[in-house]
């Protein structure tokens, strides 16, 4: 097994040992009918190593169907993957195949399987201890060949602690577990990426290659990339398509970088080894950075009113346990940052 070969076959770019087994083990595993579970952030690449899986494998030849669990709508997601009956609800005019039954013989990816409502859980785990399927509307079960391949950016365990997912699913999913590493966890794969997606939107916009300065590769450095691989892409792109000088220097690249991000705690000038209190603090705010206004009210208070981790805690304990479950307990036991 050539894994730089695979890498170059799937698109994947980067050298990073953690990466580097992520691929590895999806080559090893496409020799099986193991069902896989590949996590990972948005924008890492989950897709690329089910293709892997799939294409390495004997089905390679069948169909690979992929399916954005968090797309569907909870009402349509049960038909949507498992096929209805005619007159199964309104609007079902004609019996339909879901897409368990159109990747027969082959392979579905479920994407954001996380997502997937508590009742379809349910139907799913049939799939993987049976190999059948119930179309809505029918009591009539069809056995069907597909090799399930599942990813998420969610922490399972956590939503099953919450009640949002199946305890029996997961350990039915995570036969094999596939971690991909986020982009942060890449140092050195950053300028390697940027330098071919550099090359591509050259090549798309027919101009010059953008290329950076050290001091803006120092800066990329730091960035820690939420986005992953996907934002990094997209950072290129806005910056080949906009800028018309090809040499980029750090106070262009910060242009295209969210102000909101550039002062993360983690990229404050903090030494590293902070106090337990801290990290839970940076996790807490880490889950809460897609609640825009909530996200930009703590990082004022940190920055310019120098709130305690405690006093954090507790002006935003509604929106701290919402998110990341912290418990009266918890909040008593934070401390002061020295």
């Amino acid at each position: 097994m050539d894994v730089d070969a695979v890498k170059r076959q799937f698109g994947i770019i980067g050298n990073s040992e953690k990466l580097n087994r992520a691929v590895e083990t999806a080559c090893i595993v496409a020799g099986t009918d193991l069902s896989v579970l590949i996590t990972g952030e948005t924008g890492v690449g989950k897709e690329s190593f089910s293709k892997i899986i799939h294409f390495l494998s004997k089905r390679k030849n069948k169909v690979f169907v992929s399916v954005n669990c968090g797309a569907i709508p909870e009402g349509t997601i049960d038909s949507e993957l498992f096929g209805h009956e005619k007159g199964a609800f309104t609007g079902a005019v004609d019996s339909r195949k879901g897409y368990f039954e159109e990747a027969l013989g082959g392979s579905i990816f479920l994407d954001e399987v996380g997502e997937m409502p508590l009742q379809t859980q349910v139907k799913l785990l049939r799939v993987l201890e049976n190999s059948e399927i119930f179309h809505v509307g029918s009591s009539k079960s069809k056995k069907i060949d597909v090799r399930v391949i599942a990813a998420t950016n969610v922490n399972l365990l956590q939503e099953i602690n919450n009640g949002n997912f199946r305890e029996d699913l997961y350990y039915r999913l995570n036969t094999v577990q596939i971690v991909i590493p986020p982009l942060r966890d890449r140092d050195d794969d950053i300028s390697t990426l940027f330098l071919k997606f550099s090359t591509d939107f050259a090549t798309k916009y027919n101009v010059s290659p953008i290329r950076l300065t050290d001091d803006a590769k120092q800066l990329l450095k730091q960035y820690q990339f939420p986005g992953n691989v996907r934002q990094l892409k997209n950072i290129v792109e806005q910056i080949s398509a906009i800028e018309q000088s090809k040499v980029i220097k750090a106070d262009v690249l910060e242009k295209y970088i969210p102000t909101n991000e550039q002062i993360l705690p983690s990229r404050m000038n903090i030494n590293r080894n902070v106090s337990a209190e801290f990290e839970v603090l940076y996790k807490m705010i880490i889950e809460l950075r897609h609640n825009e206004q909530v996200f930009k009210n703590i990082l004022f208070d940190i920055i310019n009113n120098s709130l305690s981790v405690k006093d954090l805690a507790s002006k935003y304990s509604d929106a701290f346990r919402s998110s990341y479950q912290i418990d009266d307990e918890n909040v008593k036991k934070i401390k002061y940052i020295k």
